[in-house]
């Protein structure tokens, strides 16, 4: 292994180190706090931290053993079976991402009929249709022995070695990433910069609520009047960056990989095999990614992890200790002398 390589291995590592422990705890909190389960959006967390999750056990750590090894991992029966899976988590996971851009949508520009546009039903149907969109192209792909071991990218993926179903491979490819890729990315771009614009609007009425209190209260302390005009400021960038982070995280990740393949198509283009695996990592790091973005940095998220984390320490503690909680001995205490005057 030469130290580029070295260098790849690491990265892989580290991605699946982070996506594990990082969706991971998203799923404690999903089954720790039911007003989370409560909620639709988080039917589409659940969903997307399941795929992400599959795609961490399963496929990365061949493709790091592909890249140790410089060699295919298993047979080609064990391979199709993790190139299948995949295709199938992959889409599923981008899908799963668009819907959670439309349930934004749906609950920042129609507030008022969130609630009965987007059910738990609905929410299952939405699913409903992002499994058998995924499992479509996976199954196709499966059944024309299109997947295999591809050396560009050490792992099972999308693949087809023979040159007389050159042009179907052509076309499928293609097909198969404008109905995943430019699909969900299209989505994501029309549904998050409405809100954006929405999120715009209300902070301009906010604002001018704020200008016209502050020219009423002429007493006001200057550092006051400032931090009101920074708290402005604030606002207005907030949900900007929110929405570039869904967006941004998205293209960074997919977008390399995604054109890549696209790219491999023309015979005439030789792909770098280190830029091919580099693409392939910034795709699984979206796995890693994909928790923060969104789950663990909403303040429900946060408030779950900090209460699970002080019961396991105030448990550790009690432990530790050896003493007996005060809760505990005062229902204890009241009981010693009923058994005393038992005993006389």
């Amino acid at each position: 292994m030469d130290t580029a390589d070295v260098i790849l291995s690491v990265l892989v590592v580290v991605i699946i180190l982070v996506s594990l422990l990082s969706n991971v705890l998203v799923l404690i909190c999903f089954l720790y706090n039911p007003e989370i389960r409560k909620q639709v959006p988080g039917l589409f967390n659940l969903n997307l931290t399941f795929c992400n999750l599959l795609l961490t056990v399963s496929n990365m750590p061949l493709t790091l053993v592909g890249l140790v090894s410089k060699a295919q991992p298993g047979g080609d029966g064990f391979c199709q079976i993790v190139g299948f899976l995949e295709t199938f988590l992959s889409t599923n996971s981008m899908l799963s991402m668009a819907a959670l851009s439309i349930d934004r949508w749906i609950a920042v520009v129609f507030p008022l009929r969130y609630h009965s546009k987007m059910r738990h039903k609905d929410a299952a149907f939405v699913l409903g249709y992002t499994w058998a969109h995924s499992m479509s192209f996976s199954t196709v792909a499966t059944c024309l022995s299109w997947v295999g071991y591809h050396r560009f990218y050490a792992s099972c993926t999308l693949f087809n070695p023979r040159a007389s179903s050159r042009t179907q491979f052509v076309i499928f490819t293609v097909f198969f990433h404008s109905f995943t890729f430019l699909l969900s990315l299209i989505v994501l771009c029309v549904t998050y910069l409405k809100v954006l614009k929405v999120a715009r609007f209300h902070c301009k009425r906010i604002d001018v609520i704020t200008m016209q209190t502050l020219v009423l209260l002429v007493d006001i302390h200057p550092s006051v009047r400032q931090r009101c005009l920074e708290e402005q400021k604030r606002r207005r960038q907030r949900a900007t960056r929110k929405i570039s982070t869904f967006i941004g995280t998205f293209m960074l990740c997919f977008a390399p990989y995604v054109i890549t393949r696209i790219v491999e198509l023309f015979p005439a283009v030789l792909i770098n095999p280190h830029w091919g695996i580099v693409s392939k990592c910034l795709a699984y790091s979206k796995a890693a990614c994909d928790p923060f973005v969104y789950s663990l940095l909403r303040h429900q998220y946060k408030k779950t992890c900090t209460d699970i984390i002080n019961r396991l320490l105030k448990r550790s503690s009690l432990n530790t200790s050896g003493r007996m909680p005060e809760n505990q001995v005062n229902s204890i205490a009241p009981s010693v002398p009923s058994v005393c005057n038992t005993e006389n």
